[in-house]
């Protein structure tokens, strides 16, 4: 069984590692501004100077972010999840192309099965950093290849689902309703969905600048939830940067 530690660094540099040509073309325009700076007008060198400056500081905090998030707070430790997981649950961890989760999740709540499904898929997802990130994933053992528009699952046959920094790669509207609604059906009647996401918000765009574009707003998710027919069971913040949200099956009380 694979262990739940993470190396130390792993998630800075996995980020590093598989959007190096964000930072790269980063450091390209503020050496090239620099440059710029030395043979300009007098007049704009201050401005340039403080453009490159600026640059560096947004680069700055993006890597620590990353760090704080995926290396030196507890969101791995998933020690913050408030309702217990039995062992003999189903409980299943969905994925977009790169798992660092499914073997912490057996590992920390000793489950005796747990189904993986991802729902990448080579067309319509083409960024870069996600090919490159498959190449170094762990597959778990037994993962199933889904689509958003078919995950085949039975109907009621689910107590938890985990999806987890992974919902966002679902960009359409319309196609995420389709995912929850199929995710509402095949969850037992107090079953549980935990969403782990960034959100588009002020906090997100201090720390990864315009990167926080990729990210949905609060407000876009809950109206998914809504029209999926969920209610946000709660909603918790997690090493700053990070929301969750647990959702049920709306009118169910717990």
């Amino acid at each position: 069984m694979q262990s739940l530690e993470r190396k130390p660094f792993q998630g800075i540099l996995n980020v590093i590692r598989f959007n190096w040509h964000f930072y790269a073309l980063a450091l390209a325009s503020v050496s090239l501004l620099i440059v710029l700076g030395y043979f300009t007008n007098h007049t704009f060198q201050p401005l340039i100077f403080i453009l490159s400056i600026l640059i560096l500081i947004s680069i700055l905090f993006s890597i620590a972010a990353t760090f704080y998030v995926y290396d030196y707070s507890n969101l791995y430790s998933f020690d913050w999840l408030n309702f217990k997981l039995n062992k003999d649950d189903i409980i299943i961890n969905i994925t977009a192309g790169f798992d660092e989760t499914s073997f912490i999740l057996l590992n920390k709540f000793s489950l005796n099965q747990l189904l993986v499904l991802d729902f990448y898929d080579p067309i319509n997802h083409t960024e870069i950093s996600i090919e490159r990130a498959r190449k170094q994933n762990r597959i778990f053992p037994g993962t199933r290849v889904i689509q958003t528009s078919n995950v085949s699952l039975n109907e009621n046959s689910v107590d938890c689902i985990f999806i987890i920094l992974a919902a966002h790669e679902i960009r359409s509207k319309e196609e995420k309703i389709i995912f929850f609604k199929q995710l509402y059906s095949s969850l037992k009647l107090k079953g549980k969905i935990v969403i782990v996401e960034h959100l588009r918000n002020i906090k997100n765009f201090i720390g990864y600048n315009i990167g926080f574009f990729h990210f949905f707003s609060k407000k876009s998710w809950k109206s998914v939830f809504e029209l999926s027919g969920f209610s946000i069971l709660e909603e918790m913040k997690v090493a700053t940067f990070i929301t969750v949200f647990v959702l049920q099956k709306n009118g169910i009380t717990t």
